[in-house]
């Protein structure tokens, strides 16, 4: 934690100055900065999960593309859709 007092007759600005001159050479906006958009790793379940997704959509797209259907009519980003089709495939 920097911490910076005032001295006596020390202008805010100087104030300031110092203050993030300090937070600077401590190096913690270097870390935030870093750390900002840090994404937590994924589980292999999940991982596992979204592969089988995946495979399951290029099914889909594939039986689409055979029976002649445009796939753009079709959002199969779509959970509910993906769904409906799983089971009417089933």
């Amino acid at each position: 934690m920097v911490e910076v007092k005032r001295k006596e007759g020390e202008s805010i600005a100087n104030l300031i100055r110092r203050f993030s001159r300090k937070i600077q050479q401590s190096g913690i906006l270097l870390n935030a900065r870093k750390t900002r958009f840090y994404k937590k790793p994924k589980s292999k379940l999940r991982i596992r999960e979204e592969a089988k997704m995946r495979q399951e959509i290029t099914k889909i797209k594939e039986k689409l593309r055979k029976l002649g259907k445009d796939e753009e009519e079709f959002d199969i980003r779509d959970r509910k859709l993906f769904k409906y089709l799983l089971g009417k495939e089933k």
